[in-house]
């Protein structure tokens, strides 16, 4: 038996256990995960921060808080076992089922608080999971499931019902996703990685890239949109798929937004210094940020591009005239580097947003500060994003939770723009078959009605509408 079959035949006969627990035993389970979870918080973004190099192990501390406080408040009441809902009036009711084994992918820059995300979940809706970790953070992830595994053990779930892989192979990684068992795959991770997936054979909730576009209006309130947008950009140094990638603003209120920009501790590169941090943080051959600045601060990229900037600076601005291959820096960079564009009037910022999005974001994220519903509304409607945040900080905003009430979650996806099945933040519904029990409510235009009418050539649409009508 290969390496991937024994995974699976695990996976499989923790299901068959997982089918017999009852909504009680379920949420021990997943109060147990959260709570071991949470009292490693500090050890677990250490161990993070020290294996990956990536961002701040004190706000890697804050991502594990919310993959398990924000996350256990959002689902701890939701019934996931069994009936539901019901509907007695129209005769539906609804009935839970696991969806059986997943496969989880998880990235080096969220590597301790999506897996105990997607343990979370998995075990709140009685789902094993199979945990693929990214070679560069696999210690920190498999410390992050043992943690979870053996809570979840602790509290009554079925051996084998957290795994992962130590170093999973390409062709033990093949094998898995295409397993007719494997029921669905959670693929967070770089775009080759889920483009693979989406290959495979089996159902996949995706994440794609996040080219966030942020759109500043005139009628913002500038001091508090720029500190929301370097507070969201220098959180674990950018490395948040979420995390704002351009600001695009209004040349009335331009010099306003860039003084105020300096005043918070921002640099604005020169033309030389934009091409000199551009080589170091895309590749233009793969045509993808380079690891070398992801989840970096601004001294390390500054020192690695050659050029200087105050001590105090906190963020990197590349205003730039365009969008595309030929300008490196506005492809999704996970660090705190920002492109900056003006815009003659609302229209050509709107477009510039819904370009910035279509060069490697689509579906994602987008961000507006405006005062206007109207301005809001119309922004809303022309760009490619599943999540349109107003007035409030990209990375926080998405990942939900905090400054509003999406489902808290760290597998964004991003719909049909991010071939994905869904816009959603994932959550425990979408890890869930649901059942429906219709009992006969019979339709009393439908009994009332003369069907021979539907048969006859000559009745127009409109007649046959308004007889159809009259019977009620």
């Amino acid at each position: 038996m290969s390496r991937a079959e024994e995974f699976m035949a695990r996976a499989e006969k923790a299901a068959g256990e997982f089918k017999g627990l009852t909504q009680g035993e379920t949420d021990a389970i997943v109060r147990a995960v959260y709570l071991s979870a949470l009292n490693e918080r500090i050890r677990l973004a250490k161990l993070a921060h020290e294996e990956t190099g990536i961002g701040l192990w004190q706000h890697k501390v804050i991502k594990n808080v919310i993959a398990t406080q924000l996350v256990y408040d959002d689902i701890k009441d939701q019934r996931t076992v069994g009936l539901i809902s019901e509907d007695i009036r129209n005769g539906i009711a609804e009935v839970a089922q696991p969806v059986g084994p997943i496969l989880g992918f998880i990235p080096v820059t969220n590597p301790t608080s999506t897996t105990i995300f997607k343990c979370l979940i998995s075990m709140k809706t009685r789902n094993p999971l199979i945990i693929s970790p990214h070679q560069a953070a696999r210690r920190s992830i498999a410390a992050a499931a043992e943690v979870c595994a053996q809570a979840a053990l602790r509290a009554g779930a079925p051996e084998h019902c957290i795994q992962w892989l130590e170093k999973p192979a390409p062709e033990t990684l093949s094998i898995l996703m295409a397993d007719p068992r494997l029921a669905l795959i959670l693929a967070t991770g770089t775009d080759p990685l889920v483009r693979k997936a989406l290959t495979s054979g089996t159902p996949v909730l995706g994440v794609g890239p996040g080219n966030v576009p942020v759109y500043i209006g005139s009628t913002a309130d500038i001091p508090f949109a720029v500190r929301n947008i370097i507070e969201s950009k220098t959180f674990d140094n950018g490395s948040v798929c979420a995390s704002e990638q351009a600001v695009v603003v209004r040349w009335e209120i331009a010099d306003r937004v860039i003084e105020e920009f300096k005043k918070q501790g921002a640099y604005f590169l020169q033309p030389e210094e934009i091409d000199r941090v551009g080589r170091i943080a895309f590749d233009s051959e793969r045509g993808t940020m380079t690891a070398a600045v992801v989840g970096q601060n601004v001294q390390t990229i500054a020192s690695r591009a050659g050029i200087e900037v105050p001590l105090q600076t906190r963020l990197l601005i590349a205003p730039l005239q365009g969008i595309g291959p030929k300008y490196p820096l506005s492809a999704e960079i996970l660090a705190p580097i920002l492109a900056f564009y003006i815009a003659e009037d609302l229209d050509q910022a709107i477009e510039l947003c819904s370009r910035i999005t279509r060069y490697g974001g689509s579906g994602h994220t987008a961000v507006i500060y405006s005062n206007s519903n109207e301005r809001i509304e119309y922004f809303s409607r022309v760009i490619d994003a599943g999540r349109i945040l107003v007035n409030m900080p990209s990375t926080q905003g998405a990942l939900g939770g905090i400054y509003n009430t999406l489902n808290p979650s760290f597998t964004l996806s991003c719909g049909s723009g991010g071939n994905s099945l869904t816009t959603d933040n994932i959550s425990v519904r979408h890890l869930l078959n649901i059942h429906r029990i219709t009992r006969r409510r019979p339709n009393p235009r439908w009994a009332a009605f003369d069907l021979e009418i539907f048969l006859d050539e000559k009745i127009k649409g409109e007649t046959i509408e308004s007889a159809y009508n009259r019977n009620f």
